[in-house]
């Protein structure tokens, strides 16, 4: 069953060094959906330890729960995010939505 549009929540300002955290989620999709994170239609590297444009960036992805945390934000981390969710059967996007630092 192919993902229904992800509900996607993105905080809109946060503090510089604050904690933030994007969720994103739905529940028709079978199987399970993974999801991928994006910024300004960037995709984000669920490794940022192996991605060198990401080294700077303190966050954690989870392709499975479809956790995006920013353990101290930066400007550097403003603009448009949004989520897709796929599975085998194919996938659904949520509207971008901007975040602030």
């Amino acid at each position: 069953v192919k993902p229904m549009t992800p509900r996607c929540t993105v905080p809109k300002a946060v503090p510089v060094g604050k904690t933030a955290s994007l969720h994103c989620h739905e529940n028709e999709g079978y199987p399970k959906s993974t999801y991928s994170w994006y910024r300004n239609s960037e995709p984000l590297s669920p490794d940022t330890k192996t991605n060198a444009k990401f080294q700077n960036s303190s966050y954690t992805l989870n392709p499975t729960t479809g956790t995006l945390v920013f353990h101290a934000v930066h400007k550097g981390d403003t603009g448009r995010y949004s989520c897709i969710a796929t599975n085998d059967a194919g996938f659904a996007k949520c509207e971008e939505q901007e975040m602030e630092v």
